[in-house]
C-alpha cells in the first residue's frame, strides 16, 4: 500500500472517469480528498458514496483565480492543509485542422489545461512550503511529448503542462514540493470516444482499432492504470522523483 494516510488531497477535474477511480485508490489508501469539479450533481453523488469526512467537494472553474483560491482554502478549512494536488482537470477540444481551428476554441483548451495546471499550482505551493513539502501531479498526455493530425491544441495544451511541471519543479524542490506528470496513452473512457468520432466520423470503431493497434499493450489504458500512476507519485515511497514525465502508454511512445 502506498502512504498517503492522513494526508490532504485536492483533486481536480473530480467527476471524471479516472478521477472516480483514482478517488477510491486514494481513500482506500487512508487520504482525505477535495473533489473539485463544475458539476455539483455528479460531486454530490460521488461524495455520497463515502465515509463523512474521506471527502469533500468544491463546485469551481479551474480557470478562474477567485475560483482556485476558494476551493484551496475549502480543502485547509476541511482538512487543515494541502499535501497534495492532483491537477487532473481537462478538455479534450475540438478535432480540427490547424487552420480550421476557431480561435476561441484554440484559447479555451489552453485555458482549462494549462491555466488551471498553473493557478492550483499558484495557488497551493505556500501552503505546501509552509507545511514541509508536499506532491503536485498534472495529468498530461502522451500528446505532451509527441503530435497528431487534428489535436493541435490538445497537444500545445499537454505539452505546456510538461513544461510547466519542469519549471515548478525546479521551484518547488528547495521546499520539499516535488512535481510531476503522468502522461496516459488512449484511456477507456468519455473523452476517447468523443476523439474517436471526431477523427473517423464516418468510422470511429476502426478509429478504435487503429489507435488499439498502436499501442504496442494491445488496449487502451484504463483509469486504474492512470490512478496507480498518480497514488505512487504522491506518495512517499516516491519522495525523490521530481520534475519527470510519466508515461501511462502501454509502450505507445517507446
Amino acid at each position: 500500500m502506498h502512504t498517503v494516510s492522513g494526508k490532504s488531497v485536492i483533486l481536480t477535474g473530480g467527476a471524471g472517469d479516472i478521477a472516480q477511480v483514482a478517488l477510491r485508490q486514494f481513500v482506500e489508501a487512508g487520504a482525505r480528498v477535495m473533489l473539485v469539479d463544475l458539476d455539483e450533481l455528479k460531486l454530490r453523488e460521488i461524495a455520497d458514496k463515502f465515509e463523512p469526512g474521506s471527502v469533500r467537494y468544491c463546485v469551481a472553474d479551474v480557470t478562474s483565480e477567485v475560483d482556485t483560491a476558494a476551493y484551496v482554502a475549502a480543502t485547509v478549512k476541511a482538512f487543515g492543509t494541502v499535501d497534495v494536488l492532483l491537477a487532473n482537470a481537462g478538455t479534450e477540444g475540438p478535432v480540427a485542422a490547424v487552420s480550421e481551428m476557431e480561435t476561441q476554441s484554440f484559447k479555451k483548451v489552453l485555458d482549462i489545461n494549462v491555466t488551471g495546471v498553473f493557478l492550483g499550482i499558484k495557488h497551493v505551493f505556500p501552503i505546501m512550503a509552509s507545511n514541509g513539502g508536499g506532491s503536485i501531479v498534472a495529468t498530461s498526455s502522451i500528446m505532451g511529448v509527441s503530435g497528431g493530425p487534428g489535436l493541435s491544441a490538445y497537444a500545445a495544451s499537454k505539452h505546456a503542462v510538461v513544461g510547466l511541471m519542469r519549471s515548478c519543479a525546479k521551484e518547488g524542490a528547495a521546499h520539499n514540493i516535488r512535481v510531476n506528470t503522468v502522461n496516459p496513452a488512449p484511456a477507456e473512457g468519455r473523452m476517447m470516444r468523443s476523439l474517436e468520432q471526431g477523427l473517423s466520423p464516418e468510422d470511429p470503431e476502426a478509429q478504435y482499432a487503429a489507435i488499439k493497434a498502436a499501442i504496442p499493450l494491445e488496449r487502451y489504458a484504463t483509469a486504474e492504470d492512470i490512478a496507480n500512476m498518480m497514488l505512487f507519485l504522491a506518495s512517499d515511497e516516491s519522495r525523490f522523483l521530481n520534475g519527470s514525465v510519466y508515461m501511462v502508454d502501454g509502450g505507445m511512445t517507446a
